[in-house]
């Protein structure tokens, strides 16, 4: 962001009253976030507190009352009996968004909540196995397998990873099943994000959106390939495979579930690639006339998949950042307006800023190297909550930056406050991607990336397992010059998970 943009920022965080130094009156322990230049302080700092709010105060709320029993159908949860509800307006879990809150934030600083929120939305079969819960939305649920997987990563909690296997595993079976088209190679169902009808060009909506809001009341539509959807079971059989491996498991297991993944990723880059483009495209129609068309939208969500989960080659992935659109605001949740929508009038889960979407492209736009991208999503969302008091808001109109829910069926809808997975796709930026925490089994990689301009910045009581991790980065770029552990330089910028106690990490960046 220029200076004159991050001054604007500045201002709007002063009149939220949400600038640097604001503490916690709730008395919750969180890692401390201290940028040494004001501009950044005054606003991506602002930024953080208020998201870190936002997931462990505001959104963090009891398993209580009549319902406690509906969310523990599976006999796993424990003290504190509390989980990680999806926002202002959304007071349950949901599968979809407990997924991603944990992977993005909360299996790091809420490692015991994380884990209530990811079995509150699983379920025992009648033969008492686990599954995640099957509901009409069937294609937003194996984002599942990738967060049970992060939640081992960051706890190394092997009773969890156990059970979490087993979900893993029965639900990728009933999903293939039931929804995986053998003739295209490909797992049937709507994206990720959209299951509203407008996030869906004609068709399979109509023009007049006559059947509903719900992208399953117009026909065929369960019979869509999309990009995000299938790159979200490929990572589900990568990172299952991996769970096998970590379990010692008989290896054909590993194997078998990695070369299913490893095929899915070789026909969603034959079928979804635009040459032309330089990146992927967005649905392939499974039924009706228009069978096998591909539909050459952009998709946020999609392509930050694609090169998260290493559907793109490097090169891909380098190209699909580099030729993504952009909006005022943001990346748009799907690109262009469809012909049915404006910029006057915006479909819901049309040209409209998800800040969701802005965390997993910033994310993606940090692994393909591009500091540039990574630090124009990571201050958009920054200046969009700031922009609306400190609140992160579930959806922005990309236009003018202001919450909109956008239209659809002919209405025009609200936009949620206090959205979960808003203020934590802004965490996952401030720890994945600029303090570059990369979780393995084992310990932790650093791969930070800070942009130039931003200063030094350093991060605070992280905790970890059984250590307390104080990080400081100097520089800027994202490549690590040197690395210091306790004061000691050592070859290799990596965090033993096995150290226990307070240790100070430094590292100094370059390009």
């Amino acid at each position: 962001m220029r200076f004159s943009a991050m001054a604007r920022v500045t201002a709007l965080a002063l009149a939220a009253g949400i600038a640097g130094g604001v503490g916690w009156s709730e008395g919750i322990s969180t890692p401390e976030l201290h940028f040494y230049r004001k501009h950044s302080e005054a606003t991506l700092g602002a930024a953080y507190r208020a998201a870190v709010r936002n997931l462990m105060v505001v959104n963090t709320v009891p398993v209580g009352g009549g319902k406690a029993g509906s969310y523990d159908q599976t006999g796993l949860l424990k003290a504190p009996m509390e989980f990680v509800r999806a926002g202002g307006g959304y007071e349950q879990p949901w599968t979809r968004d407990a997924s991603v809150n944990s992977w993005n934030a909360a299996s790091l600083l809420e490692p015991e909540v994380a884990r209530n929120t990811l079995w509150a939305v699983v379920k025992r079969g009648p033969d008492g196995r686990l599954v995640v819960q099957q509901d009409k939305e069937w294609w937003d649920q194996i984002v599942w397998v990738t967060a049970a997987w992060h939640q081992y990563e960051v706890t190394g909690d092997r009773e969890f990873l156990r059970r979490a296997y087993e979900t893993a595993v029965d639900t990728l079976r009933v999903d293939r099943e039931k929804h995986y088209n053998a003739r295209y190679g490909l797992f049937e169902g709507p994206a990720f994000l959209n299951d509203g009808i407008a996030g869906y060009p004609v068709p399979p909506a109509d023009k007049t959106e006559s059947l509903g809001s719900f992208v399953l009341d117009y026909p065929s539509a369960d019979r869509l390939m999309v990009l995000s959807t299938n790159c979200l079971y490929v990572a589900a059989y990568e990172n299952a495979a991996r769970m096998a491996l970590a379990l010692g498991r008989p290896s054909a297991e590993a194997t078998a579930l990695r070369e299913r993944g490893e095929r899915l990723a070789a026909r969603v880059r034959a079928r979804f690639w635009l040459p032309k483009d330089g990146r992927f495209g967005y649905l392939i129609h499974g039924a009706g006339p228009d069978a096998g068309r591909l539909e050459d939208f952009q998709e946020g969500s999609g392509e930050a998949f694609a090169v998260l989960f290493g559907v793109a080659t490097p090169d891909e992935a380098r190209s699909v950042v580099r030729h993504t659109e952009w909006m005022k605001f943001g990346v748009p949740d799907v690109w262009p307006d469809f012909a049915r929508y404006s910029a006057e009038r915006p479909g819901r889960h049309n040209a409209m800023v998800w800040p969701m979407v802005e965390g997993f492209w910033g994310d993606a736009a940090a692994r393909a190297g591009d500091t540039n991208g990574f630090a124009r999503a990571m201050s958009g969302v920054a200046a969009l909550a700031l922009g609306s008091g400190g609140d992160f808001y579930e959806i922005y109109n990309g236009t003018t930056g202001v919450p909109d829910g956008g239209w659809q069926v002919g209405s025009h809808w609200q936009s949620q406050p206090n959205q979960t997975w808003s203020a934590t796709a802004y965490l996952r930026m401030v720890f994945t991607d600029l303090f570059g925490m990369r979780f393995r089994p084992g310990g932790i990689a650093f791969q930070p990336t800070l942009p130039r301009g931003w200063g030094a910045v350093r991060l605070d009581g992280i905790r970890y397992r059984g250590a307390v991790l104080d990080v400081q980065l100097r520089g800027y770029g994202d490549r690590v010059k040197r690395f210091r552990l306790d004061g000691k330089t050592i070859p290799r910028a990596w965090f033993p998970a096995r150290l226990r106690g307070r240790h100070s990490v430094e590292i100094d960046l370059g390009r």
